[in-house]
């Protein structure tokens, strides 16, 4: 998910394909864990042998904390809620300009551009927030997933290596393809593996958050058309060299799990079908055959209709957000079945309460039925934050308020009762199919 403020509408130029040399040799996944690591056995994850099914959260909020209080509250939460995997940024990058501001207001983050390189923030205000969080985690038996960068500028993603690394007028796609971008990409994702890759409290490695051709500062370019495999080409070599740094945890793309379908599903719209961008190839996804990368574990998707098809939402249209997540599911779990490997429904969200109320028991139940499902609703909504007195502004939009942390509209809180149930419900579910 990226911030509402930084959304722009899903239009990509043509392109011409290119490809992308020099991917890196695959290295073999180790075949005896250590005690507590997450392992997959066909389309299931295993936690020292037995079946771990799990409904997870997502909180890109909780390293921006600064109370350790209000940390533990969240994680606590989270445990007797019965969340079994947090999701979480792996990356908080800021320009230099933003330094100052950012010591003025504790604002978390690892990364300084002020160069062509970045400058690496190890401190107390930096990864030793990471720290704590995976370690908190740990207190209450909760596995992490850690992101790498984000498709997206939110909280300083992987245009900050373009703008500072090639300068003005570049295409997005060429985050992909630049071997300096690439190389420093993988500079910090050898420091931040190298941190933990110890830890059975790591869940798994994610190589980047929502990738696709164009992101919502920069456009796409010529590399990343449909068919040019250019996302799937940067996918292969980044698993392979995560690999080669630890050969214990799980990895996956983070992507939305776009398709590239020979015969596209369609929509109509305007008085003519339109060829659905989900299914087309041009976000730059393949999710059938990039789930079939050697070092590729498992595949994540997320599920955001009500935006991403907005012109087809309206009162009286012929469509629905419920039934288009519904088919979003089915999809993406028989793209599971073919390659026999698990899959995670992500990131999910609608805004409105009530349409959380109608939906969400629909689709987390039509996933339970599966009997492969794994659900992390977007986003973890926690009540009674101290910090700051209760108000807080972070960045952004995003904001501490009364208590409340940041919402962007598909934000879930425990007063949310019928909505809050849905969850609690299904993870007890899921605790009974596990070992």
């Amino acid at each position: 998910m990226r911030p509402a403020l930084l959304f722009l509408a899903c239009l990509l130029p043509l392109w011409s394909p290119v490809s992308l040399a020099g991917a890196a040799t695959a290295t073999e996944k180790n075949s005896n864990f250590p005690k507590g690591f997450v392992t997959t056995n066909g389309r299931d994850f295993q936690l020292d042998g037995k079946p771990f099914a799990f409904v997870g959260a997502n909180s890109y909020w909780l390293p921006l904390l600064t109370s350790q209080a209000d940390i533990d509250a969240t994680l606590n939460s989270m445990k007797q809620t019965g969340v079994k995997v947090l999701r979480t940024w792996g990356w908080n990058a800021i320009n230099g300009t933003e330094l100052e501001g950012a010591l003025q207001t504790n604002l978390t983050y690892y990364q300084v551009w002020n160069g062509t390189q970045y400058i690496l923030n190890d401190g107390p205000q930096g990864l030793q927030r990471l720290d704590n969080v995976i370690a908190t985690a740990e207190k209450y038996d909760i596995k992490v997933i850690v992101a790498f960068t984000n498709n997206w500028f939110g909280y300083g993603g992987s245009d900050l290596y373009i703008q500072w690394m090639l300068g003005a007028g570049q295409s997005h796609d060429v985050f992909f393809t630049n071997r300096d971008i690439i190389s420093s990409y993988q500079a910090y994702v050898k420091t931040i593996v190298s941190r933990y890759k110890d830890s059975p409290t790591i869940f798994a490695w994610e190589l980047m958050n929502e990738a696709r051709c164009l992101s919502d500062t920069l456009p796409a370019g010529p590399s990343c058309v449909p068919g040019s495999n250019t996302l799937r080409t940067w996918y292969r070599e980044q698993s392979d060299y995560v690999r080669s740094l630890d050969p214990n945890h799980l990895i996956t793309t983070g992507g939305e799990g776009h398709f590239y379908w020979k015969n596209p599903r369609k929509y109509w719209f305007n008085h003519s079908l339109v060829s659905d961008y989900n299914y087309n190839g041009e976000a730059g996804e393949d999710f059938d055959h990039d789930l079939l990368l050697p070092n590729i574990d498992f595949g994540t998707y997320h599920l955001y209709p009500q935006s991403w098809y907005s012109e087809l939402d309206f009162p009286g249209s012929n469509w629905t957000v419920e039934n288009w997540g519904i088919q979003w599911i089915d999809d993406h779990i028989n793209a599971a079945d073919k390659a026999g490997k698990p899959v995670i429904l992500e990131e999910f969200g609608v805004g409105g309460l009530r349409n959380k109320t109608d939906i969400y028991p629909k689709w987390v139940q039509h996933a339970l039925d599966t009997k492969h499902a794994r659900i992390m609703p977007w986003q973890w909504g926690q009540l009674g934050l101290t910090e700051d007195g209760g108000n807080r502004l972070i960045k952004y939009a995003d904001a501490i308020i009364d208590g409340a942390s940041p919402n962007d509209g598909n934000t879930f809180y425990a007063n949310q009762t019928q909505v809050w149930d849905v969850f609690t419900r299904a993870a007890k579910i899921q605790d009974a199919r596990s070992g």
